[in-house]
């Protein structure tokens, strides 16, 4: 590899070099391998930064524009690292209707960050959603995948409070 992949891996552990690797070893030969690679590196390290990018399009030998073009496009893909809790807020049209941004707005002003963002902490990052089917709930909020129905801006940070605490009570028992 060349002097491109030495400063890449300087970003990255060798042990997670080692599981990209064998992410992208086991994809050889497979038509279509550039999601799920993504996706099993995104699972390894957090996110898609673009020095990440780079490195699987040149393991890959495919152009690094296409590479971005998938993560940019998905919106599973993050090219930043996310918090520990990390927020989704519907802003399908049910729930836009039902005044999700009015949620955003309350969780960007209780933690901080915009919609994208992560609290330099790492604690929370808050995610702009697309329809998550439920929409005769809305507005809907996730954290972490666990789905909150029917918020209210009134409810939120008494909302995240309970999340942590499910959260932690859930890691004592696993």
């Amino acid at each position: 590899m060349g002097s491109t992949a030495v400063s890449i891996l300087s970003n990255i552990t060798a042990e997670q070099r080692k599981q990209i690797d064998h992410i992208i070893k086991d994809s050889e030969g497979t038509p279509g391998r550039l999601i799920p690679v993504l996706h099993e590196t995104q699972k390894v390290i957090g996110h898609l930064p673009p020095e990440i990018q780079e490195y699987i399009a040149v393991r890959l030998n495919i152009p690094v524009t296409d590479v971005h073009g998938v993560v940019t496009f998905y919106s599973l893909f993050s090219e930043k690292p996310k918090g520990k809790f990390c927020i989704g807020v519907c802003k399908g049209t049910a729930c836009y209707v039902k005044k999700s941004q009015k949620i955003l707005d309350k969780l960007e002003e209780l933690l901080g960050i915009k919609g994208g963002d992560t609290t330099d902490d790492g604690k929370y990052s808050i995610e702009v959603l697309r329809c998550l089917g439920a929409c005769g709930l809305g507005p809907v909020m996730t954290i972490n995948e666990k789905v909150y129905t029917r918020m209210k801006p009134d409810r939120i940070k008494e909302t995240l409070i309970k999340h942590e605490e499910w959260e932690a009570n859930r890691d004592e028992c696993s």
